[in-house]
């Protein structure tokens, strides 16, 4: 009876007691939650750096897919452009691709994918899609080089399609400009007349598009004026261009 009793006495002070140190229990435990809640918390952060890492990864790719095919769809124009050009001419030509530049800054010329061994011989003249590009100077076996018409050792027979005057056009070792030789102050031209090849000399067949006029200066005092034109062929963007032979007429 007396055991009972005790046991009836303590039982208010176990519960008093298992109040008190609950507190502290959950205050043992809270520590061991948040470690825990710290850990889901870098985890998912590492996660999201991965995803966000391999997201950029595709975009990258994507961007490079999307600037490939921009690249290939502008060759497919160029060479639409180029073949539309083989159509009009009336003999034979030879399709090359320009595989290598002179790294000289005195110099402009290519390099391009066919030689001797195509029948490629010096002092052809050289076309692309948009008019006059230069001519062969030098052969190998499976390569040959082009003069541009902008090297300012190049120079081109020319007359203007509208009052059908002549010149010299020469580069100038700018891919944007020509100038013309030795134009009288009363000759019949103006800024945007047409220049195309004149045929002289036999070098370059006639008709082919080689510029247009974009600045006269007369001078009073001299007896030649100084006119400048552009170039019509694309020289600095052309990866392919047209090997003209004998008698290849637009």
């Amino acid at each position: 009876v007396v055991e009972s009793r005790d046991q009836t006495m303590l039982n208010p002070l176990k519960v008093g007691f298992s109040v008190i140190t609950r507190p502290i229990q959950s205050i043992a435990e809270a520590p061991y939650s948040t470690t825990d809640l710290l850990i889901e918390f870098f985890a998912s952060r590492n996660k999201m750096q991965e995803k966000n890492s391999d997201l950029e990864d595709e975009i990258r790719e994507l961007s490079y897919s999307s600037q490939r095919l921009a690249a290939i769809e502008a060759e497919n124009i160029r060479l639409r452009g180029l073949l539309g050009s083989r159509g009009r001419l009336s003999a034979d030509v030879l399709v090359a691709e320009i595989v290598g530049i002179d790294p000289n800054n005195q110099r402009r010329e290519v390099v391009v994918d066919k030689g001797k061994s195509d029948g490629v011989r010096v002092r052809q003249a050289v076309i692309d899609a948009e008019g006059l590009f230069g001519q062969i100077i030098a052969t190998g076996q499976s390569n040959a080089r082009v003069l541009m018409v902008s090297d300012p050792r190049h120079a081109i027979p020319i007359e203007i399609v509208r009052s059908g005057f002549r010149s010299i056009a020469v580069g100038t070792g700018r891919s944007d400009r020509l100038d013309l030789e030795y134009v009288s102050t009363t000759a019949d031209l103006r800024k945007g007349d047409l220049l195309v090849s004149s045929g002289l000399g036999g070098r370059f067949p006639r008709g082919y598009p080689v510029g247009e006029i974009q600045s006269v200066d007369i001078d009073p005092a001299r007896n030649y004026a100084d006119v400048y034109a552009s170039v019509q062929a694309r020289l600095n963007t052309s990866r392919h261009v047209l090997i003209l032979f004998e008698g290849t007429t637009p």
